[in-house]
């Protein structure tokens, strides 16, 4: 008893120092700043000048630019905010509220930067230098100066009008399985609406003719949003969304692409040239290699927002996956995409920073709690994490096989893969239109033909070790495993992959919390149960684990990284743990087997028979 008692107590510790931790589930940086306090100390003598002021001018969408700052009167917390638009006053917007008055400012800056960043001197001098990285983002853009720090800020000075030379440009595209092996979807985003221009993909094997499909176009409003910060200090017009099918596409075979926006006047606007490799045949036999992690968010490389630790290791899983860009074939993104929280603007930013692979593979993605999430909008829970998005921006931003893109859970092949992508942030429990569909996707695959079947969430509906889940008693998503487990056991799910907990953790083979083997590392044979992977420490804050080894916890790492699975072909499975800080793999396991331990019976697994002819 006094055991139990001094476990519960020093869970509960940990789950507090966890929360100071996890600042991903907590506010945006951008909510630290005090928009609705701001107050105007413009001084003549302060200046703020931006160099240079046209961007692009070899159609690239991102460039660094000189800010140069003077203050006659400086302190340690000044800090440089920037805006796009470029008006940033509250002539721009309206009151959420007839009877209220909007702030002075009515949006929140896309990026921010203490002056002293770079200049220690600056408290002393008033003279500083800071190098941004801007991208193309629709608009113009300007800077400006502020005294008072973050949460009673004053409006010293304002900077001249930045822009791109083509902000309406097609940008960040991003490359999706469609709802057959043979068609890929191209989405992306300009400032092209459909009165203005016609959108379009030109595409065609290389150095094959060439051919054209158009693109449908989406955007939504403010009122789209469900809350604040979304529809009011967050929100940011999205520009508009384009999507292209490329169908009938040959396996395994290299195309190129580029978009196009034909303009009235018969002008065409076009982008870079990209290309990608199509998707094996269902079942071919073929190298076959995907990359899964969840909660990468994004981060500045030039170091803006002084909260950089928001998602601390994105930059790194992304500088590896673009490294590695050539040994791998489709990543899985699953749940917590960007953390932008209802700063819309945080969205382009994303895409930009995935661009080098979201452009050349397939870049799939989940329904996390930060996408989705928002009290009386279906969401199966109701919290605030979505920011007032309540899963419209990301439905919108990517594309995904799903019949209705708000219950974001589908399936997809890859070769000798079957993904079965559930959507966590809606009811999935046993009789559910969710559970149905999971059900259906397990039962209806080939195993002669795909003999690795995969499961797919965002919050942990199997096993975790994480302090979270353990303060709970559950050790994993309350009722996740009700109903799942026997689906599970039944059709022989191989692995589970999970995001939401921060953290890498391996199971064993495992059923009704038994380890259904005792191999840790070289499977042979059926596995007898379900291997349970959580990969969501790709970029976001990191999450402790409780401190007792559970039985079916084979592997932890407190750090960052992401997984790859390998299939050599229908017998030989290759699974890896890579870190993002060196691309190296710290865990690994194979399995080996033949089609007839995918066929024998196991505990729960098969009908109950009889002998009788």
């Amino acid at each position: 008893m006094i055991q139990v008692l001094w476990f519960t107590l020093l869970v509960r510790f940990l789950v507090l120092i966890s929360l100071q931790e996890v600042t991903s589930h907590g506010d945006h940086p951008f909510a630290k700043i005090g928009i609705h306090q701001v107050t105007f100390a413009l001084n003549d003598a302060a200046y703020v000048k931006v160099s240079p002021e046209i961007l692009g001018s070899k159609d690239q969408n991102s460039e660094l630019v000189t800010v140069h700052i003077s203050n006659p009167n400086p302190s340690i917390d000044d800090w440089i905010g920037v805006f796009s638009p470029a008006n940033f006053s509250d002539s721009t917007c309206l009151p959420e509220n007839s009877r209220f008055s909007p702030p002075y400012l009515c949006s929140a800056p896309i990026k921010f930067q203490y002056a002293n960043y770079t200049n220690p001197n600056y408290k002393v001098i008033g003279e500083a230098s800071l190098k941004l990285q801007l991208i193309n983002q629709r608009s113009d853009f300007s800077f400006a100066l502020f005294t008072g720090g973050l949460s009673t800020p004053k409006l010293v000075a304002v900077s001249n009008t930045v822009a791109f030379e083509n902000p309406n440009a097609p940008v960040y595209p991003r490359l999706a399985q469609g709802k057959t092996w043979d068609e890929m979807t191209v989405t992306w985003t300009s400032g092209y609406g459909i009165n203005e221009a016609e959108p379009f993909v030109e595409w065609g094997k290389i150095d094959g003719d060439q051919r054209c499909s158009s693109a449908g176009t989406l955007t939504f409003d403010r009122h789209s949003m469900c809350g604040a910060p979304a529809r009011t200090l967050g929100w940011r017009d999205p520009g508009f969304i384009h999507t292209s099918f490329l169908k009938d596409l040959w396996p395994n075979q290299v195309y190129t692409y580029k978009l196009g926006h034909k303009l009235l006047n018969g002008t065409i606007i076009w982008s870079r040239m990209y290309k990608f490799k199509s998707s094996p045949y269902p079942g071919q036999d073929s190298v076959q290699r995907v990359i899964i992690f969840g909660d990468m968010g994004k981060d500045e490389a030039d170091g803006s927002n002084e909260y950089n630790n928001f998602q601390p290791g994105s930059l790194n899983t992304t500088k590896q996956l673009i490294d590695d860009l050539e040994n791998y074939d489709i990543v899985f993104h699953i749940g917590d995409i960007c953390y932008a929280n209802g700063y819309l603007s945080q969205w382009d930013q994303f895409t930009s920073q995935i661009e080098p692979i979201a452009s050349t593979v397939p870049y799939m993605t989940a329904s996390g709690n930060h996408e989705r999430d928002w009290p009386d909008s279906g969401s199966f829970y109701e919290n605030n994490d979505s920011g007032g998005e309540c899963g419209v921006v990301a439905q919108t931003m990517f594309q995904v096989p799903a019949v209705n893109k708000d219950k974001f859970w589908y399936s997809t092949d890859y070769g000798m893969f079957r993904f079965c992508i559930a959507d966590s942030e809606h009811d999935w429990r046993e009789g559910t239109e969710q559970y149905n569909f999971i059900k259906q996707c397990f039962a209806s695959v080939d195993r002669r033909k795909q003999p690795w079947l995969i499961f797919i969430a965002h919050r942990v509906l199997g096993y975790s070790s994480s302090l979270n889940y353990a303060v709970e008693g559950s050790f994993g998503e309350p009722m996740g495993r009700d109903g799942l487990q026997k689906l599970w056991q039944k059709y022989k799910v191989d692995i589970a992959v999970y995001g939401h907990e921060h953290n890498y953790e391996r199971t064993c083979p495992v059923y009704e919390n038994i380890c259904m083997s005792d191999e840790k590392n070289h499977y042979k044979g059926g596995l007898n149960g379900t291997i349970h992977v959580v990969a969501g420490g790709a970029g976001a804050s990191l999450t402790p684990f409780a401190p007792l080894k559970t039985t079916w916890s084979i592997y932890r790492d407190y750090d960052h990284g992401f997984v790859k699975v390998t299939a050599f072909d229908h017998s030989t499975l290759l699974f890896e743990y890579k870190k993002s800080r060196d691309g190296k793999v710290y865990d690994s396991f194979t399995v080996s087997r033949d089609y007839r331990d995918i066929l024998a019976c196991t505990v729960d697994s098969c009908s109950s028979t009889t002998l009788a002819s």
